[in-house]
């Protein structure tokens, strides 16, 4: 049995190798990205594995259904790149990867504590050797308000690891999760919104979920305030996040992913002009840091990643059921 990985990272390769020996499969990879050039690597093989770097869009999962393949993994949380109607239509069953959610937590808490220690501007002070305070005044905090919007595995865990600061935590959820609850109190979202003084997000995207963070939920939230977003670029409307960082009705604003980073974040563009204009316009924000897709990035992820994705795949075509299977 054959099974093939595109967008394989290098610490990625270990770890497969060690489950091709675990459990008894071959396997094709490549560290390029599923595209329409490559889609012969995977003649002959029982499931393919892609990394969630480029739309997997119909006419990509045509070609891979007509190559026998019946079974498709990403080896990643969001699931928003892969044309879910095109993979009905085609028959193609699909999973993702749960990762811990540490790796992300740790990293938006981490944030939110650059944001208000103000962290990026003592490093650009630090790089002219101006060693003075004026500017870097910061906040507390275990005096804060902060709001989670979200409490599955990673916005969950962010609660947890924010209830040690001793801050007041708000919560917004489609579900309420009865050991969240324990630890912070579940508001609606508006009500989320008036009272926090921090904001993290950590939700999928959907159609519901897109552009969220608008021009009106800004108007209700408390002038100041300090947004996080370490899930996905689109839950927030940029146009409006640049009217709101040039009013300053957001204090600070901390974000991994980006509306339109495609082709942009994990590429070394060093040499290269990049077209994204309202990204290059944000960065220059001494309150706004972007990192470039990266909260995911630690070995305890990566190789849970590839382990989930075997995992999965070998589920679909041994018992034809998966833990991972993306229901649609």
């Amino acid at each position: 049995m054959k099974l093939t990985f595109y967008g394989l990272w290098e610490e990625e390769k270990p770890k497969l190798q060690e489950l091709s020996e675990k459990y008894g499969f071959e396997y094709a990879g490549t560290n390029e990205v599923l595209c329409p050039e490559n889609l012969s690597l995977c003649d002959g093989s029982a499931g393919v594995s892609a990394l969630g770097k480029r739309a997997v869009d119909e006419a990509l999962l045509s070609e891979l259904a007509r190559r026998g393949i019946r079974y498709l993994s990403t080896r990643s949380i969001g699931y928003n790149h892969i044309d879910l109607k095109a993979a009905k239509k085609f028959g193609i069953r699909l999973c993702n990867s749960q990762y811990p959610p540490d790796s992300v937590a740790e990293f938006t808490v981490m944030l939110i504590l650059m944001c208000l220690r103000k962290y990026k501007q003592a490093l650009w002070l630090q790089q002219v050797n101006d060693y003075s305070l004026e500017y870097l005044r910061g906040d507390v905090l275990s005096r804060k308000t902060v709001g989670v919007v979200g409490t599955g595995g990673i916005g969950g865990r962010v609660v947890g690891l924010l209830s040690g600061f001793g801050c007041r935590i708000l919560c917004h959820s489609e579900a309420v999760r009865p050991e969240i609850a324990k630890a912070a109190e579940y508001v609606d979202l508006p009500a989320l919104y008036k009272e926090s003084d921090v904001i993290t997000y950590h939700l999928p995207l959907t159609s519901a979920t897109r552009h969220m963070l608008n021009r009106e939920a800004l108007a209700g939230m408390k002038d100041g305030v300090i947004l996080v977003n370490t899930a996905r670029g689109e839950l927030f409307e940029t146009e409006a996040l640049i009217e709101g960082v040039e009013n300053r009705k957001i204090g600070a604003l901390a974000m991994d992913v980006f509306e339109g980073e495609d082709g942009i974040y994990h590429v070394d563009r060093t040499d290269d002009i990049l077209r994204n204009r309202n990204m290059a316009y944000l960065r220059q924000f001494p309150n706004v840091v972007l990192t470039q897709h990266m909260a995911f990035y630690t070995m305890l992820s990566m190789e849970s990643m590839i382990e989930n994705s075997v995992e999965g795949l070998l589920g679909f075509i041994r018992s034809g059921q998966t833990k991972f299977e993306v229901k649609f």
